[in-house]
């Protein structure tokens, strides 16, 4: 019988074999594969970071250069193209247009690689920088003026970034641990830092032709957020195209800087605003209600860039009549409410009112009532602490009873006349009833001042009154009289 290890060497023999035979296409699909692995290998292996042009090849491009001189001859060449507009969008302008707002695009991810590269050389001299300072073209600058001084009271950092972090920078650098950098990585990073700025510019160039053809572009874009932003929000976006199909939570934040307040306040920075706060409904918005007026502007931009993106209008009214919408909702937020109406007092009428009265609501009033005893034990007298059913101010407090005269707990209640009357009725009923039957607590015997303890029979007057002829009126004795005429 096979073991366990006999019957796995078998499969793999049988594996081997099959191996074998595989045809010689396959072998040479995965010698291009191979080769094609090894071209990538090869290619990570080409990107010498030590080496700024294999890092960054944007510039030296072919495609940038191109547009970068159709640009400037278009700005050069002035308002022809406003003029006669955009008519389709194989229109060449039109064309070049789309290709800015790629190429923007690109210089953003460009100046980001260089970013990085100047923070790897520059982290030797100065560590803490990179954290204190976030957007990559602040952080050129600031590299390229301190350079390798150690002293950075000596360096002017005044316009380049605010002042709060320009305090902590200079604190920052008297305590760092880095070390002064070679001649050859110095000028590697300044050289990166120039590259950096000049592809800044070159931005700012492109966003400037964009921004004159944005009337034309995205009138209806351009009518709610003016044509900077605007053509702002195209290039981050990728086009007019990518920027109809973003969510108007995302054009929020497109152009989102992360703010360094080095330790101070948060309760006058903005946070979640990008390019919408640079526009003028913004500026003009009271700060309590900025954050509102941006999320409305977030919105009603998108719906104008895809009306843009469409060719929905042209003339630009719809844009025109969002920005009218935007502008009567902050006016009705910053309303003061109503003011409250004085409530007039009700019509006086004649008629009776039905509110019952009489006999049965005094009784029920009377039953209700609040006896002169609870009264008291609702009152606490100043300065004089109460008595308690358990003592020591526990269990049901007494108030203000027995607190008057010797101190006990006495209270004279008066008889109400519903108690008066329920005790008359009682008293009649304990002498007897109408149906003859005798109470089991009447007595035969009566208490007399003269006689002393009397037997007397208690139905007798009854019987005595109940007769017929015999009366209250009549005598026993008495007869009728007879009156002369006179």
């Amino acid at each position: 019988m096979a073991t366990l290890a006999d019957s796995f060497l078998a499969d793999l023999d049988d594996l081997s074999d099959n191996e074998a035979n595989v045809p010689h296409e396959d072998e040479g699909h995965e010698s291009d594969m191979d080769e094609d692995s090894d071209g990538d290998i090869a290619d990570i292996e080409a990107l010498n970071y030590e080496n700024l042009d294999s890092v960054s090849k944007l510039q030296k491009s072919q495609r940038y250069i191109d547009i970068m001189q159709k640009v400037e001859a278009a700005l050069q060449k002035g308002s022809e193209t406003e003029e006669q507009g955009f008519s389709s969008e194989d229109d060449p302008e039109y064309q070049l247009i789309v290709d800015c707002n790629a190429l923007s695009v690109d210089i953003e991810n460009e100046i980001v690689i260089i970013h990085n590269f100047i923070k790897d050389k520059y982290r030797l001299k100065f560590p803490e920088l990179e954290s204190l300072v976030h957007h990559p073209i602040d952080y050129a600058r600031v590299v390229k003026k301190i350079g390798n001084e150690v002293d950075l009271t000596l360096v002017d950092l005044e316009g380049l970034v605010p002042s709060a972090v320009i305090m902590v920078v200079s604190v920052t650098a008297s305590t760092t641990v880095g070390k002064p950098l070679p001649e050859d990585s110095l000028n590697k990073t300044i050289e990166a830092c120039d590259r950096a700025l000049a592809l800044d510019i070159a931005k700012k160039e492109v966003l400037d032709f964009v921004e004159s053809r944005m009337g034309y572009i995205a009138p209806n874009l351009s009518a709610i957020v003016g044509s900077a932003v605007a053509a702002k929000l195209m290039g981050t976006a990728g086009g007019l195209t990518a920027l109809a199909k973003m969510p108007a939570c995302n054009v929020q934040l497109l152009g989102a800087k992360r703010k360094t307040l080095a330790g101070f306040s948060t309760a006058t920075s903005q946070y979640r605003v990008g390019y919408l706060e640079h526009t003028e409904i913004f500026q003009t918005t009271p700060p309590a209600l900025k954050m509102r007026a941006c999320r409305v502007l977030a919105a009603k931009s998108t719906l104008a860039a895809r009306v843009d993106s469409i060719r929905g209008d042209p003339t630009g009214k719809t844009g025109r009549n969002l920005r009218e919408e935007i502008r009567k909702k902050i006016e009705k937020w910053q309303e003061p409410p109503p003011a409250k109406q004085p409530k007039p007092l009700p019509v006086p009428d004649s008629e009776p009112k039905k509110k019952r009265g009489g006999r049965r609501l005094r009784k029920m009033k009377e039953r209700y009532a609040v006896t002169d005893m609870r009264k008291l034990a609702n009152r606490m007298q100043f300065g004089i602490p109460e008595e308690s059913s358990l003592g020591d101010g526990l269990g049901e407090g007494y108030g203000m009873l027995g607190q008057a005269g010797n101190g006990k707990l006495r209270v004279s209640v008066g008889q109400s006349k519903l108690a008066a009357k329920v005790a008359k009725k009682s008293k009649i009923k304990s002498y007897g009833s109408v149906s003859g039957t005798t109470s089991g607590l009447t007595s035969s015997l009566a208490f007399t001042p003269v006689q002393g303890i009397e037997l007397s029979n208690p139905q007798a007057h009854a019987n005595q009154l109940g007769s017929g002829t015999q009366s209250t009126y009549f005598s026993e004795v008495g007869t009728f009289s007879k009156i002369k005429r006179i």
